[in-house]
């Protein structure tokens, strides 16, 4: 991968860490909806603090060994690890932790390093999407880093674009932020921001 690719999903990334890093307290859940290296649920684990809990979710065994050995190398012990898919978060998750989610963040696409024909697909993502949104707390904050260059990735990108096109502003502020003029599809980021509930 070219230097200047790398340095802008570097930006990208900073700033999705910076956004969630605003949004959680200690003592928050926070969800790390795609674990692939460990990266971002190291970060989630420091942000929350000991009192905090991090759920972690990856399909693939090598993510989760990563992950796993990133914490312990971290020396960070306030997660859960989980192999299953992330649109079966609530399965795993207890009833108190649930109603303290402060953010979650996706990376969408397949693990770097790996088999590049496992890649997330919108419609799980949208399942848990949905399910998180309900539980989040008011300014919670969910991440999704949208890599969208590899087979399949348009067909998630678009789905997932339309659903966020389609949620009530009045529940959520629905934030892109991405390069428009740069060539080879590079990834960005869309940041759903719950707004307290009002009734009209």
């Amino acid at each position: 991968m070219k230097e200047s690719v790398l340095n802008m999903i570097k930006g990208i990334l900073q700033y999705a860490h910076t956004l969630l890093a605003d949004s959680l307290q200690d003592g928050d859940t926070a969800i790390d909806a795609t674990c692939g290296n460990g990266h971002d649920t190291a970060f989630l684990c420091k942000t929350v603090g000991t009192s905090g809990h991090v759920y972690g979710f990856d399909i693939q065994d090598q993510a989760i060994e990563n992950t796993r050995k990133r914490l312990a190398d971290d020396k960070l012990t306030n997660a859960t690890i989980i192999k299953d898919s992330h649109a079966n978060f609530i399965h795993h998750i207890p009833v108190d932790q649930l109603n303290h989610i402060g953010g979650a963040i996706f990376n969408l696409g397949y693990l770097p390093g790996s088999d590049k024909s496992i890649i997330t697909q919108g419609e799980s993502t949208i399942l848990a999407l949905e399910g998180m949104l309900e539980h989040l707390k008011t300014d919670g904050v969910i991440i999704l880093v949208v890599y969208h260059g590899h087979e399949g990735g348009d067909t998630e990108r678009d789905h997932i674009m339309k659903y966020v096109r389609s949620i009530d502003q009045k529940m959520c502020n629905v934030l892109y932020y991405g390069f428009v003029n740069q060539k080879n599809n590079p990834p960005f980021i869309l940041a759903l921001h719950k707004k307290a509930h009002h009734n009209d």
